[in-house]
């Protein structure tokens, strides 16, 4: 059903958008990993995790998981490699797996210095 509904949809875009579109654009539309594919629309929906990821910027930094930012630092590391592997080469996708990996690890620097912050507290409160 989907995939009619798709076919269509490229059909359509084909008819009535492709004449429009500059020269440039052209050979976007029709690119193996254009607006007519995953490998486009994918990345561009995981655009969401880093604009998350920006806007957990303002929680505080006691509240922020380890385990969760451990796991998009390191998923957006593989994944940014995976997609310099795979072809055609995704730029979209490494652009977002990277920035998926940079907030990740900034935010596990901003848990890390919490905690030492605390430790140092704790032990400065125990020792007179």
């Amino acid at each position: 059903m989907f995939s009619s509904f798709y076919r269509v949809l490229c059909q359509t875009g084909d008819k009535i958008l492709y004449p429009w579109l500059p020269s440039f654009a052209k050979g976007l539309w029709n690119h193996e990993a254009g607006p007519k594919t995953i490998f486009f629309w994918a990345p561009t929906i995981k655009w969401c995790l880093v604009i998350a990821g920006v806007t957990d910027l303002r929680r505080p930094a006691e509240k922020l998981s380890t385990s969760q930012n451990m796991a998009l630092f390191f998923t957006g590391l593989i994944w940014t490699r995976y997609s310099f592997a795979i072809r055609p080469i995704n730029y979209n996708l490494a652009s977002v797996n990277f920035f998926v990996s940079t907030i990740g690890l900034y935010q596990l620097s901003r848990k890390f210095k919490y905690e030492m912050s605390q430790k140092q507290l704790l032990s400065g409160r125990i020792q007179p």
